[in-house]
């Protein structure tokens, strides 16, 4: 399993000798937290490593004395002169930005500038809670996936919607990591917030193409989470008051300077005036109750150094969403969540060679219960993973990186379990079905620098999944290369393969609570994709990163459902499927500028995405729902003074594409009574809804406490009021005398105008 790792170790050890060892961890001087991604570099070289996902470096050097700069987003760049002569340990810590140094920030956002040209490693997306708490939201409620979807290639599923559909994949094709731990559905609000909250996140990655080895199960993207550790050197509490939501996080040493723990949760409050409003309502005969909703979560993580070399990660996450609507007649209550929890292991087992051993368990499940006068209903479905991985990263020299690794995964499947009661016990009925498979992998990956100019980056990855006595293996071949041309000009380009096992069955356009995740058996094949990119980065005046990518994506084996299928309380569910296959192409340009009192970027994406079944549309391609000719997205953040920062978003989009009928034939009786309406449909999305477009507005004004710190931020969404269409229905129109059916007209609903709102933050 590891011959790619064997092969390679003739080569790693040929640049071994004579070399010491330059390493150690970096850390923030306030709260002790690793900095993972961090940049070590010789002054005035290209030489230089990033910090892993334990904060620790390797640099391997010749004997000498080098001027060794430490840098990290946000904090203040470090330059230590250390003299080598046998291998060193130098631990680090930075000072955090305090107040926007206009100097040391340039040198900061210089040195991500030149990782960006120097690494093989393309269409990866970064983000920090700190940058996406600049941005206006909605609500006022910041939400980091929906600051990802102002990048290029990423697209939301519509108006609100924190989904991700990336490069023309649908939203299950996105594998979403919280602390290594799965995610099923990262969204609360039927997709208009993210389970993630911004108090509790250090950092998000999200790689678009080019997927690291270690990473597999999804055709589209991977979006790894990372949560704090929380303060080592002191407690603090933090939080903010909104207009539909708090947060509240406490955090602090167990043991100072070893050991941390972080608590974090939030919760909305609208059922709180639904409630009041029902009640003050209640005894007019006339009143419809408004229903209730309100969804919570809660973040938990404690580390601990165990010693010099071992440490110790304990993350958990729990949330959950309930609607509810009841009236004399009729209740009908709706729950869904995530529990998620790890325990990861990171052993150093010596400066060059490290492991990390995570064990995760995640739990996704919703249900459905509905009370009508003597008669009860409740549709539930759930998936549980168990899974144990270990990562090993082997720094030889300064030319190459290996890693390798292993990873197993049980699943557990109910899909659809219907369950119908009456009290009398007239009825009783029971449906839905129970899977079970295993999902496994081992890689093995070497980033190797060729020359100064030239970064080789390749690897390979088994998988596999069993389920029902079938065995399906994949072989996933990894390569990319970049060319620098100069010291502000490379030239990259990838190849990845993925297979994904598991399937999210859906009979709407958009990703809903109910969707069910099936698994590859006998009669459903896993997803396999191929893509190809290639992208040209130029650094311009020092403080401009312009880069371009265009991209091809082949998918097999794409699943759907077949018209008119039943997906609920159906035994023979593999029945109401159909097979095909997609391909998405396009071109992403992006244009950063990260200095001075202004900054912010503008990304525009021209794409296509497409699906052929010949079980739909008559075998016809037609576009997917997703498929975006246009996509523009333009973000302005402008340094007012020391305590008060204004931002701008704006977005643009060509319009989803949509199925409308063309013509209708009605069958009515004689007495104009009853009718039957049978709409005609051309080919499947064949028409476009509106363009979309929006421009947000925020201010942060920070405030000055006795103790601690505090802001207001203000936010308009929406500012000039668009009403861009959610989704189309069509009305009757009926003659008033004869009640003849006339004819119909199309409506549009839209869901927000323009909404101000008010943020307190604060910590102390």
């Amino acid at each position: 399993m590891f011959l790619l790792f064997l092969f390679l170790l003739p080569f790693s050890a040929a640049w071994a000798q004579n070399r010491v060892t330059l390493g150690g961890t970096l850390r923030s001087a306030a709260t002790g937290e690793v900095l993972i991604g961090a940049s070590v570099s010789v002054a005035g070289t290209t030489t230089g490593v990033e910090t892993n996902t334990n904060g620790v470096y390797t640099l391997p050097l010749d004997p000498g004395t080098y001027q060794i700069q430490f840098s990290y987003i946000g904090f203040q760049t470090l330059t230590r002169e250390v003299v080598l002569t046998r291998n060193t340990r130098l631990n680090v810590e930075l000072l955090e930005e305090a107040s926007q140094l206009g100097e040391v920030v340039v040198e900061s956002e210089r040195n991500t500038f030149q990782e960006r040209l120097s690494t093989p490693q393309m269409s990866m997306e970064t983000l920090s809670s700190r940058e996406a708490k600049l941005l206006p939201a909605l609500f006022g409620e910041v939400d980091i996936i929906k600051t990802l979807q102002l990048k290029p290639g990423i697209q939301s599923g519509g108006e609100g919607s924190s989904g991700l559909f990336v490069r023309g994949g649908s939203s299950d094709q996105n594998l979403v990591l919280l602390d290594d731990a799965l995610v099923y559905n990262p969204s609360h609000l039927f997709g208009f917030f993210s389970v993630f909250n911004p108090d509790a996140v250090r950092g998000v990655e999200l790689y678009k193409g080019g997927f690291p080895a270690q990473f597999g199960g999804r055709l589209s993207s991977v979006l790894d989470v990372k949560l704090r550790d929380g303060n080592r050197k002191e407690h603090d509490v933090s939080g903010g008051i909104g207009l539909i939501a708090s947060r509240l996080s406490v955090e602090g040493p167990i043991q100072k300077d070893k050991s941390s723990f972080l608590i974090s949760g939030r919760r909305t409050y609208v059922d709180v005036f639904t409630r009041l409003i029902n009640k003050s309502q209640e005894s007019d005969p006339e009143w419809s109750p408004i229903p209730d909703y309100y969804f919570y979560d809660f973040n938990a993580k404690a580390s601990f150094e165990l010693g010099p070399n071992d440490r110790l990660f304990l993350s958990g996450y729990y949330g959950r969403d309930f609607f509810k609507f009841n009236d004399e007649d009729f209740n009908f209550n709706f729950n869904w969540g995530n529990k998620v929890g790890s325990a990861r292991w990171a052993h150093q087992f010596s400066s060059r060679f490290f492991v990390n051993t995570t064990f995760s368990a995640s739990n996704y499940e919703y249900a459905i219960k509905n009370e009508l006068d003597i008669y009860s209903f409740s549709l539930t479905s759930n998936i549980t993973d168990l899974t144990l991985k270990s990562d090993f990263e082997y720094i030889s020299s300064e030319h190459h990186h290996l890693r390798f690794g292993a990873a197993v995964t049980d699943h557990r499947f109910t899909v659809g379990r219907l369950e119908a009661n009456s009290q009398d016990g007239t009825v009783n009925i029971g449906a839905g079905n129970k899977y079970r498979g295993q999902e496994y992998g081992v890689y093995a990956s070497d980033d190797w620098t060729f020359s100064p100019a030239f970064t080789l980056s390749y690897g390979l990855r088994l998988s596999g999944f069993y389920n029902d006595g079938k065995n399906f293996l994949g072989l996933e071949p990894r390569a990319a290369a970049s060319y620098r041309f100069s010291e502000t000009l490379t030239l990259k380009a990838n190849y990845t393969r993925m297979f994904q096992y598991v399937h999210l069955i859906s009979n709407s356009g958009a990703s809903l609570p109910t969707d069910i995740w099936y698994p590859s058996s006998p009669g459903v094949k896993p997803q396999r994709s191929d893509q190809y990119t290639l992208g040209l980065t130029k650094l311009y005046k020092g403080k401009y990163l312009l880069s371009t990518e265009a991209y091809y994506k082949k998918m097999n084996r794409q699943l759907d459902l077949r018209d008119g299928a039943e997906i609920f309380g159906n035994n023979e569910l593999e029945q109401e499927f159909v097979f095909g296959t997609g391909d998405s192409y396009g071109q992403e340009f992006y244009v950063e500028k990260k200095e001075g009192k202004t900054t912010g970027w503008i990304g525009y994406t021209l794409s296509w995405s497409n699906r052929t079944f010949p079980d739909i549309n008559n075998g016809r391609t037609f576009p997917t729902r997703f498929d975006r000719r246009h996509d523009v997205s333009v973000v302005a953040i402008r340094e007012v003074s020391k305590r008060v920062n204004a931002t701008a978003t704006f977005v643009y989009g060509t319009g989803n594409a949509y199925s409308l009928p063309v013509q209708r034939f009605i069958f009515q009786d004689v007495n104009g009574e009853d009718f039957t309406v049978i709409p005609v449909y051309p080919d499947r999305n064949s028409f476009r809804l509106a363009a979309y477009h929006r421009l947000d507005l925020g201010l942060v004004y920070k405030l000055r406490p006795k103790r601690g710190t505090s802001d207001l931020t203000f936010s308009v969404y929406n500012v000039y009021n668009r009403r861009n269409p959610y989704f189309v229905y069509f009305e009757t129109i009926e003659d008033e005398e004869t009640k003849q059916i006339t004819g119909f007209v199309a409506k549009q609903v839209s869901l927000f105008p323009v909404i101000p709102s008010v943020t307190y933050n604060f910590k102390f």
